[in-house]
């Protein structure tokens, strides 16, 4: 476990744009940091001055609600400033490029930039071209490393990530989320299968160190954790399955099946939830549900991230200041 004095000076970069670049030293500092900012919310610390002076831009040019709001509120509870932009009815329309729009955005002040965009690679864009930190809040089927950060910080606070074996269930194939859990997961030791249907894995992902599975009752009872991922009917372009009633039967997580998996099993969904798809509505609700820790802990995660954002910032400006 990294100390408290580790935590506070350990860098994540400039930039926070995928979990594929950190090592596990800086992931554990940042999950300890969001731990740190959920001791101090609970022992009544309200409104926070970390980040007193910064401005922080969220820039959402695909739709999310849970996310953005997630992201505003917590540059707001550590003393942010904030900006919220979306793509509709933004000067995109008349023409303007999404590179464009970003720097006439930081031109007015904007310290920190948290982008979502559908296209993969668009935050790595982004920090080519601006001054402020960018923060990637999901680029297109790429990755999605706060969503990945919470899911993580919600398993360790039950159990040692190390040494774990987690099943992530679902579409893999448009799945940011799952990438993300992939790298971090690797990183901090744990062991990760992945399991869907067939044409929903791509057989690259090997290449990232998991296993394929696509029998979700074979590996039940072999697992500690599963996180049920949303199918993505967005984002696909075909039928990759015959019909939503058969994914249920086949990869839906009922009552029956936690009953035969492992004791203590964890349960992972990010939102938002198809009920009846993913996981049925007993299960969602249940004891082993962590769906609405994992909400929690977004908001303590996001803090963390942005503070240590604003923190290189302020330490790179500190250098620049010193005489030569």
């Amino acid at each position: 476990m990294t100390s408290a004095t580790q935590t506070d000076t350990m860098s994540i970069g400039r930039h926070l744009l995928g979990l594929e670049d950190l090592s596990a030293e800086q992931i554990v500092a940042i999950l300890d940091r969001a731990e740190s900012y959920r001791r101090r919310m609970e022992n009544g610390g309200g409104r926070l001055d970390d980040l007193n002076g910064v401005v922080v831009a969220n820039l959402f040019f695909e739709p999310s609600t849970r996310t953005r709001t997630s992201f505003s509120l917590a540059a707001r509870r550590i003393g942010a400033d904030t900006v919220d932009f979306s793509a509709g009815g933004s000067s995109l329309s008349k023409g303007e490029t999404f590179v464009d729009t970003a720097l006439t955005i930081e031109a007015m002040g904007v310290d920190l930039v948290v982008c979502r965009h559908r296209t993969p690679g668009a935050p790595h864009l982004l920090a080519r071209h601006l001054q402020a930190g960018v923060l990637n809040a999901g680029d297109g089927t790429h990755e999605h490393p706060t969503q990945a950060l919470l899911d993580m910080l919600t398993i360790r606070q039950r159990r040692d990530i190390a040494g774990l074996r987690v099943a992530l269930v679902g579409d893999i194939r448009h799945s940011r989320v799952a990438r993300s859990n992939i790298h971090g997961l690797k990183k901090l030791g744990a062991d990760v299968v992945v399991c869907g249907p067939a044409t929903l894995i791509p057989r690259s992902i090997t290449q990232m160190g998991v296993e394929i599975a696509h029998d979700l009752d074979e590996i039940l009872p072999e697992v500690d954790c599963v996180n049920l991922l949303r199918v993505q009917f967005e984002r696909q372009r075909g039928a990759f399955f015959p019909s939503i009633e058969e994914y249920a039967h086949l990869f839906g997580m009922t009552a029956e099946r936690v009953r035969r998996a492992r004791d203590g099993l964890l349960v992972l969904a990010p939102g938002p939830i198809n009920r009846g798809v993913e996981l049925t509505p007993e299960v969602a609700d249940g004891p082993n549900s962590l769906i609405l820790s994992q909400v929690t802990n977004g908001l303590y995660v996001r803090m963390a991230c942005l503070s240590m954002l604003a923190q290189q910032r302020r330490q790179t400006a500190a250098r620049r200041e010193q005489p030569a």
